[in-house]
């Protein structure tokens, strides 16, 4: 199974101290994303690369939440500001520290674009999730049934070094995820560039 490298613990704790002001914009969009869940007192949600935790305002009163990143500098920081009372726990998104079925939701924020094998961060939420539980994601992708341009490859070879990959499509991360999921809903956001997607899961990965 595929781990975080020692590079990408270092790059996201050199930028925790930078994270909240180049994530601002993505605020309003987060929530929107977040509402769509239409989370209810009582459920477990988690949160998979929660960073700074930027989401946390977003949650509601009432839920079992758990915020989880890879480094401990990030958390830190989400401790700070966090408004509910939730779990901020050290994880590795493709191999979740957590049993299957556990939680209702589970918010994917910027994350698939970063982690360096998305579809096992995707099989790995639908693995924690009860079936019928819902995720929400919220990411840059090229379109469905398109290669990105030539452009966007150049470009991609400095911003998936610094950042993020921009040359990721969420059709082949589902289908290579192998795990049963049904796509509800999609919604653009800042023209187009990010993309709130929601899932439902239909049931356990394949054994």
């Amino acid at each position: 199974m595929p781990r975080a490298t020692t590079w990408e613990r270092r790059r996201y704790a050199l930028w925790a101290p930078l994270y909240d002001f180049v994530v601002s914009p993505h605020r309003a969009a987060r929530k929107r994303s977040i509402d769509g869940l239409m989370l209810t007192s009582g459920e477990r949600v988690l949160l998979v690369g929660a960073g700074t935790g930027e989401d946390l305002c977003f949650i509601p009163e009432g839920l079992f939440t758990v915020a989880s990143d890879l480094t401990p500098a990030m958390l830190r920081r989400a401790r700070v500001k966090a408004q509910v009372a939730a779990h901020l726990v050290v994880m590795d998104g493709h191999a979740l520290g957590a049993q299957s079925g556990t939680f209702d939701a589970v918010v994917l924020h910027l994350i698939l674009a970063v982690i360096p094998d998305p579809a096992q961060c995707l099989a790995e939420a639908v693995r924690v999730l009860r079936p019928g539980g819902r995720i929400t994601i919220l990411d840059k992708f090229v379109a469905d049934e398109h290669s990105p341009s030539i452009g966007r490859r150049l470009l991609n070879l400095v911003t998936s070094v610094v950042a993020t990959d921009i040359t990721r499509r969420l059709d082949l991360i589902i289908r290579d995820s192998g795990v049963p999921v049904r796509r509800t809903a999609s919604a653009p956001v800042f023209r187009g560039l990010f993309t709130i997607v929601s899932l439902t899961a239909l049931g356990g990965p394949p054994s």
